[in-house]
């Protein structure tokens, strides 16, 4: 069952909490557990957040964040050893004790091809509209937060998504960046997917705040559906970029990372 936005915390989170074993706890991170900064590499999880994922990870069956930065990245960001991380949307996959990600062959396949569109646009055109560009392996973002003329680099952004589509990548828009990627199916959902199979979890929440966290969201529900799943939350974090589907769509509603980590702070207390 999905409990009801009104519903107290606590009661919201018992399916999770009664039986924690058998049960996952997902998050993305970036405006989940660190608030979104101008620039990525100086985004920040605060000490009290790794130590929360720390007490989750000894309690809970699973604990991952899945993001789209790239699995070590996200390792590093957090700082927790005792979780898996999921990066690159759910393409890469950073087991608790291990050095470095499992990655499917496909998807790594086209980071050479990926890493070249993205350099053959570093152009002085970009460069003067501040446009920073995030070499991710196989995915390359592109940054227009905080630039002089945001809407100027959104209108070269458009024509470098619509150059990369004719080139046969994929392109994904997120909070004021521009993701190229391969051909490949790839989503934070299918991460989901893999790590409550894994685990056998009966019992699952997943914490976000933007459109690629949609796809963990219908991810539950489908597991639900299908009868692999008792009981999910999909735990809505509220911002003033973030899309009104995410909202929506959530069964808790919470406000920023603050409100993120109230729902932390319950499932380690709970």
């Amino acid at each position: 069952m999905s409990a009801p936005p009104t519903q107290p915390l606590a009661e919201a989170l018992r399916p999770l909490t009664a039986e924690p074993g058998r049960a996952a706890v997902f998050c993305d991170i970036d405006g989940t557990l660190a608030p979104i900064v101008r620039r990525a590499e100086d985004a920040h999880v605060p000490a009290e957040i790794s130590l929360l994922l720390g007490r989750l990870a000894r309690r809970y069956g699973c604990v991952a964040c899945v993001s789209g930065r790239s699995a070590a990245e996200a390792r590093r960001l957090v700082g927790v050893g005792g979780i898996t991380y999921a990066g690159s949307h759910g393409a890469e996959l950073l087991e608790p004790g291990s050095s470095r990600p499992h990655t499917g062959a496909a998807f790594q396949s086209w980071e050479d091809r990926v890493r070249r569109f993205a350099l053959d646009r570093d152009t002085p055109q970009l460069r003067q509209l501040r446009v920073r560009i995030e070499d991710k392996g196989a995915i390359a973002a592109l940054h227009w937060r905080g630039v002089p003329d945001e809407d100027a680099a959104h209108t070269q952004l458009e024509e470098i998504a619509r150059e990369a589509e004719a080139a046969g990548l994929n392109t994904h828009w997120g909070r004021k960046v521009l993701e190229i990627r391969p051909p490949i199916p790839i989503d934070k959902g299918q991460a989901v997917r893999t790590l409550v199979e894994r685990a056998g979890s009966r019992a699952a929440l997943f914490g976000g705040d933007d459109a690629t966290d949609l796809d963990a969201f219908r991810a539950l529900e489908a597991l639900q559906g299908d009868g692999r799943l008792d009981a999910v939350l999909r735990v809505g974090v509220r911002s003033e970029e973030g899309p009104a589907e995410i909202v929506e769509r959530a069964d808790l509603v919470v406000d920023g990372v603050e409100g993120f980590t109230r729902v932390l702070a319950a499932l380690a207390d709970g």
